[in-house]
């Protein structure tokens, strides 16, 4: 849904609202925010809210005392989990300068970029994703376990299926925020799970995934578990993954997404340090159903790539991701990607034509990001610092 301005600031004042969280991200995509009144709304849509950002991972380098946040309308959620009397809601912001420039290392900022660049060339992009992340037990003091709260395993149902009630929440709370997940079941390792959401434009499906994170958390938090979405959170049991499925169309319809998937199977590796940013990321790759090699199928849905075609409509669903990404830079990465792809019409490659396999350390993902023209013009330099360190 998309709101104006003026149709916050009446939410607002006829609603009951006494808090509204204005919500940024630093490089990784982690939400931070800072509250403010109803009486700051106002100034904070017109002139912004002052921040010092230095402190937050990726902005340490910072030249300026202070950044501004500055609200988007379209993002306002109700938290359903605080009360209905003097209730909170949330706004994503972007970062500006103090001369009103997007700040370059605001990935939101570097997305909506690359949603404009793609539109001159005439190709929109929508991404769906399927998350996956664990639920662990808490111990009498409050703090995580590495105990899951069941030994169900795929698609199995209660009352081997602890996480059942746990899930219901979740989609039910994420839909009272305006979202719409697709579906939800248990996943292969104990306590495991997925929900997954249907596909829509980068940057709502980027908002999106920051919100469906935040209110796992959340939930979890209220029925005494934490939510893990690391990469590998048990050595014998299978990792999570953030499987991406992308579609790619000009505006008369043409489908373009097989030029697409061949673009990023050309970038895979220079990328994967911002798809995969953990060292436990690699431990991940490789194990399990998990891709290791540069590859793609149609007919099997454990490669890098699986494409689909139905109807006349190509998915192309990447699976090496995992959640600890900035989803952000993912889709900014994927549209570049996508685009050299489209632009110079690439053919998929025959399976004797792959030979390379996805980076197996942290370090190795990260010297192919240093040495990539490619990431040098997308990514900024302090970003690649801070992925680097």
């Amino acid at each position: 849904m998309e709101y104006t301005v003026d149709e916050v600031l009446k939410f607002i004042e006829e609603e009951d609202v006494k808090f509204i969280r204005l919500a940024f991200r630093d490089a990784y995509g982690v939400q931070k925010n800072i509250s403010v009144t109803p009486g700051e709304v106002k100034k904070a849509f017109d002139e912004g809210s002052p921040i010092n950002a230095r402190k937050i991972a990726g902005f340490g380098d910072c030249p300026y005392g202070v950044l501004y946040l500055f609200p988007d309308p379209n993002t306002m959620a109700i938290l359903p989990w605080r009360p209905d009397s003097g209730r909170v809601i949330r706004l994503f912001c972007d970062v500006y300068t103090p001369e009103g420039k997007l700040y370059e290392s605001d990935t939101r900022g570097i997305l909506k970029k690359a949603i404009a660049d793609a539109k001159s060339k005439d190709v929109r992009f929508k991404f769906g994703t399927e998350t996956e992340f664990y639920l662990f037990l808490k111990d009498d003091e409050g703090n995580p376990t590495r105990t899951p709260y069941d030994c169900a395993g795929y698609l199995d149902i209660a009352p081997l299926d602890k996480c059942e009630n746990v899930r219901r929440e979740i989609c039910l709370t994420i839909e009272r925020m305006g979202l719409t997940p697709e579906r939800s079941h248990h996943e292969r390792g104990p306590g495991q799970n997925e929900i997954d959401f249907h596909y829509g434009k980068p940057l709502t499906a980027a908002d999106q995934m920051t919100t469906f994170k935040m209110v796992v958390s959340t939930i979890a938090d209220r029925y005494g578990l934490e939510a893990d979405f690391s990469p590998r959170p048990l050595e014998s049991e299978p990792g999570n993954g953030y499987h991406i499925n992308i579609y790619a169309r000009n505006s008369e319809g043409e489908d373009m997404a097989k030029y697409a998937a061949a673009g990023i199977l050309d970038k895979i590796r220079e990328m994967t340090l911002f798809l995969n940013p953990r060292e436990d990321s690699y431990s991940r790759l490789g194990n399990d159903s998990a891709p290791d090699k540069v590859n793609w199928s149609s007919m099997d849905d454990t490669e890098l790539l699986y494409i689909d075609t139905y109807k006349e409509s190509t998915r192309v669903e990447l699976r090496s991701p995992d959640a600890s990404s900035n989803p952000y830079l993912v889709y900014s990465l994927l549209i570049y990607a996508g685009l050299y792809g489209i632009e110079n019409k690439l053919d998929l490659p025959s399976g004797d034509e792959i030979a390379s396999s996805l980076p197996t350390s942290k370090k190795e993902a990260a010297k192919l990001a240093l040495e990539s023209e490619f990431i040098k013009n997308i990514v900024p330099e302090e970003i690649i610092k801070e992925y680097v360190s």
